[in-house]
């Protein structure tokens, strides 16, 4: 996106939005590109993000203890007649 440097005066905040989400922007002056702007701390693309994901997924599952399921582990707080005990 290119825009003039007279537009950017009243717009700047939404340019800086936009280019800290990943647009490209451009400011001219007289119609030559002059600036560019750029996040100090671009934001990691797609395959970045998945890639920590799935780190991430892996530092969990090798955290898992075996043990027992705990789909039942409440059932000691109740008698055989469905009453708390």
């Amino acid at each position: 996106m290119h825009v003039p440097v007279t537009e950017a005066k009243g717009q700047l905040t939404e340019l800086v939005r936009r280019a800290e989400a990943g647009e490209d922007i451009v400011l001219t002056r007289h119609g030559h590109a002059a600036v560019r702007l750029v996040p100090v701390n671009p934001m990691p693309g797609r395959a970045a993000r998945r890639a920590l994901l799935e780190e991430v997924r892996a530092a969990a599952a090798a955290k898992v203890l075996e043990g027992a399921s705990a789909a039942r582990s409440q059932d000691e707080l109740y008698g055989d007649d469905g009453l708390p005990t």
